[in-house]
C-alpha cells in the first residue's frame, strides 16, 4: 500500500513539529549564550541549527516562537545586543546544556543555573562557557521571521567574528571527535552520541 502524501497546511504544528524532530535526526545542538541589554547572561540549545557560509564565517539557528507565539529570551537578547556565542556541547556539559534548557525568568543566569563558569569572548560582549571545547562569537546579520503565531521560526543568522578552539580538539586541521565527544539531538528526550561512526569515500 502507497502512502499518501498530504499538503504542507494539512498538518498542524505540533504534528509537523514531532514529524520534522523525529526524521530530520540527528540534528547538531547550538549552545547560545546571549545577553540582555543590563548585560545579564543568558544560555539555551537550539538544535535547528548548522552551517550556512564559510567564506564569510556564518552560522544560523532558528528559536521558535512557544505555544503562546511568545518570543524566547535569546531572541529578546539579540534584538538588544545584536551579538552571541555559539558553543558546541560535548558528552562532558550534556548534564549542563539539558539544564540551560529550563525556562527561567529572563532576568535568571543560566550560566549559574547551570553551574557553568564564563570566560570573556573580545571583542564581544557576551561570555563564553569557559568549559567548552569549541565556542563561536558572532554578531547578528539578520533574522528572518517567518510568522507570529505558535511554534513559528526565527532564523538567526550569525556572522562568526572569533573563535575558541581547544587545542585538545583540534589541531589546526582536524577535529579529534574523540576528544570533542559531539552530541546530537533527536525526539523528545533523546541525544545520540557520535562514537559510532562510517566511513564511505566520496565519488571523484
Amino acid at each position: 500500500m502507497t502512502a499518501t502524501a498530504l499538503p504542507a497546511d494539512a498538518w498542524d504544528a505540533g504534528a509537523l513539529y514531532r514529524l520534522f524532530s523525529g526524521s530530520i535526526a540527528p540534528r547538531p545542538i547550538a549552545w547560545v549564550a546571549s545577553i540582555d541589554a543590563d548585560g545579564t547572561a543568558n544560555l539555551a540549545p537550539f538544535s535547528f541549527f548548522n552551517v550556512a557560509s564559510v567564506a564569510p564565517p556564518v552560522l544560523v539557528f532558528s528559536p521558535l516562537l512557544n505555544g503562546q507565539a511568545e518570543s524566547k529570551d535569546t531572541l529578546r537578547n539579540l534584538a538588544a545586543v545584536p551579538e552571541c556565542v555559539i558553543h558546541i556541547g560535548g558528552e562532558a556539559l550534556a548534564e549542563a546544556l539539558n539544564a540551560t534548557s529550563a525556562s527561567l525568568a529572563p532576568e535568571q543566569d543560566e550560566f549559574e543555573h547551570a553551574g557553568l563558569a564564563k570566560a570573556e569572548m573580545p571583542p564581544l560582549r557576551v561570555p563564553r562557557v569557559a568549559a567548552a571545547a569549541v565556542a563561536f562569537g558572532c554578531r547578528v546579520r539578520d533574522i528572518l521571521r517567518f510568522g507570529e503565531g505558535p511554534m513559528a521560526g526565527n532564523l538567526v543568522i550569525a556572522e562568526v567574528q572569533v573563535i575558541h578552539a581547544d587545542p585538545a580538539v583540534w589541531n589546526g586541521r582536524h577535529v579529534d571527535l574523540d576528544a570533542l565527544r559531539p552530541i546530537g539531538r533527536l525526539a523528545g528526550s533523546d541525544y545520540l552520541r557520535a562514537s559510532d561512526r562510517f566511513a564511505l569515500k566520496r565519488p571523484a
